[in-house]
């Protein structure tokens, strides 16, 4: 007989959703994760959906501050001119902002597509579906970090190369994610670009379509 799920089981899958968030680098504290969580983790990556079967991920644990400054210097470089490319008055903002946890967060993990050398099933027509899968892995490890109250901020200003070069990566393989994994001091209750007001919250009348665009 097929799993079935209750009312009560689905209200909670809906909160643990509700309540992820991106954390940043001034919210995780010194504490280590231990190894049976970080597995649960990963375990909970390994059930994502992949297309044609093909599990095209691989994961990259990081605690060795030499490679973590390495990716941190990547940060600053691309930092800087990310932040440059913002408005005056956003660039204000963008400045106050604590955008990664690199060197505070105690594990961080690389999150790599490595592509198939024959065809895969449902992915001749789409190529980037591969790595749709990856980014399937990556949120359900967000939501069961989150479900076990550890948290994860994904940076994403970084020189990918420049990642590679430091966990020492195979040269056919992309960086899809680099994420922060540690405890936190606490978990804001709304998203905190939403709270200062980054960008305005899209209503869902907006978001969704019938049939076809106008």
């Amino acid at each position: 007989m097929s799993k079935v799920f209750n009312l009560d089981e689905s209200k909670v899958l809906n909160e643990i959703m509700r309540y992820r968030r991106d954390v940043r680098g001034n919210r995780f504290i010194n504490k280590a994760v231990p190894d049976n969580l970080i597995d649960k983790i990963l375990d909970a990556a390994l059930l994502a959906p992949s297309v044609g079967y093909s599990q095209p991920w691989q994961f990259v644990l990081i605690d060795d501050i030499a490679v973590k400054n390495k990716v941190l210097n990547s940060f600053n470089d691309k930092n800087k001119q990310a932040q440059a490319r913002f408005s005056s008055e956003k660039q204000k903002a963008y400045q106050a902002l604590k955008l990664e946890g690199i060197i505070e967060a105690p594990l961080n993990i690389g999150v790599f597509y490595t592509p198939s050398q024959e065809p895969v099933l449902g992915q001749t027509s789409m190529t980037e579906m591969g790595k749709y899968s990856v980014v399937c892995a990556i949120q359900n490890m967000w939501l069961m970090a989150r479900s076990l109250n550890i948290g994860i901020g994904w940076v994403s200003i970084l020189e990918p190369e420049k990642v590679k070069e430091a966990v020492n990566a195979p040269k056919d393989s992309e960086l899809i994610a680099y994420l922060c994994v540690g405890y936190v001091d606490k978990f804001l209750d709304e998203p905190e670009l939403k709270t200062k007001h980054w960008q305005q919250e899209k209503n869902k009348e907006e978001l969704i379509v019938k049939n076809s665009f106008k």
